[in-house]
């Protein structure tokens, strides 16, 4: 039997007649072909999903934040830190670890993510929830996916996927709200994300993005998924030889595939005392006018990457994470 979208949606009359007006998303021949997919494919009632498209509405400017720059800016590491590392989202940080301790503390035993990890993505994010977005998702999905051919198959696809979201949580699709790209609540998970990853860490019968329980733990459970080690190293300093190729081994990619073996061979030196006997990735943190840091980074620093595709983003996260776990055991009196 074909499942149809919840009835709390009917009932809020969002499958109504006037939502179909003129130039609607629902009058457009490759909208219809979607919902004919999503009936196809998921069992959804054709007609309804394109009363719901008929609600939604173009975003211009989910075109504007998501297009490319005109030009493209010099990369500066140090600028791209002090966005992150900064006293309002250092205490910020401090003041949510504090609030939510139980749960961190659950996370990390279930996970083996450190507190602070979880709370520094959840910073950058959207500064601890302040900031998570008020786009309605459905609208901004349906402009990318139609409107925006360069990114067209990926939302498309994330478009299927609020449908499915909203079925299985008994939620009007129409309901959501986040990022110009698609992404919902504390952790700015896409909705394909939530289906994946996300977990009911309160145990209260749903999973609740606006509620910063449920982000702690799908937050957790996202890295250890992506290959997060418990108690192993993130990433440490590194020390080049003058005859260090380091664009080739930077040129190699993200993944930790160089041995230690292959890093001593390279002419690279980790500045530590006892660095990890783990396969590693060579990381340039370049800033104009400023020697580059190098850093080796390991599997830890990988996962981190996998939320999002930027080692100045991993890096970011790795070093607002120990600036906030040196400040919360200052002002608790507790190491972490």
């Amino acid at each position: 039997m074909k499942r149809t979208l919840v009835a709390a949606v009917l009932c809020l009359g969002l499958f109504s007649q006037p939502g179909l007006a003129d130039g609607s998303y629902a009058q457009r021949p490759e909208v219809i072909s979607f919902a004919t997919t999503m009936q196809e494919k998921y069992g959804f009632n054709r007609d309804e999903v394109l009363a719901a498209l008929g609600q939604a509405h173009h975003e211009p400017r989910v075109i504007e934040l998501i297009r490319p720059p005109a030009t493209t800016g010099v990369r500066s590491w140090q600028r791209y830190r002090a966005r992150f590392l900064d006293g309002k989202r250092i205490d910020g940080g401090v003041a949510f670890w504090q609030a939510h301790a139980a749960a961190l503390q659950k996370a990390t035993e279930q996970y083996g993510v450190p507190p602070e990890i979880i709370v520094a993505i959840i910073g950058v994010e959207t500064f601890y929830g302040r900031d998570t977005g008020n786009f309605e998702i459905v609208s901004a999905l349906a402009t990318l996916a139609f409107d925006y051919p360069p990114r067209a198959s990926l939302f498309l696809g994330e478009l299927e996927q609020i449908f499915l979201l909203a079925r299985e949580q008994g939620r009007d699709p129409l309901s959501y709200y986040g990022s110009y790209a698609g992404a919902i609540g504390y952790p700015q998970f896409l909705p394909s994300s939530i289906r994946s990853y996300a977990v009911d860490f309160d145990g209260n019968g749903r999973i609740d993005f606006d509620e910063p329980d449920d982000a702690i733990g799908s937050v957790a459970n996202y890295l250890a998924r992506h290959g997060w080690v418990r108690g192993e190293a993130v990433a440490i300093p590194a020390l080049l030889s003058p005859e260090t190729n380091a664009q080739a081994l930077v040129d190699a990619g993200i993944e930790p595939v160089l041995t230690p073996g292959q890093i001593t061979a390279a002419g690279i030196v980790a500045a530590s005392s006892n660095p990890p006997t783990a396969p590693a990735t060579l990381v340039d943190l370049a800033t104009p006018g400023a020697p580059t840091e190098y850093w080796l980074g390991y599997r830890n620093f990988y996962a981190i990457t996998r939320y999002n595709k930027s080692s100045f983003y991993a890096m970011a996260v790795f070093q607002l994470a120990r600036a906030l776990r040196d400040q919360y055991a200052s002002v608790t009196g507790n190491a972490p």
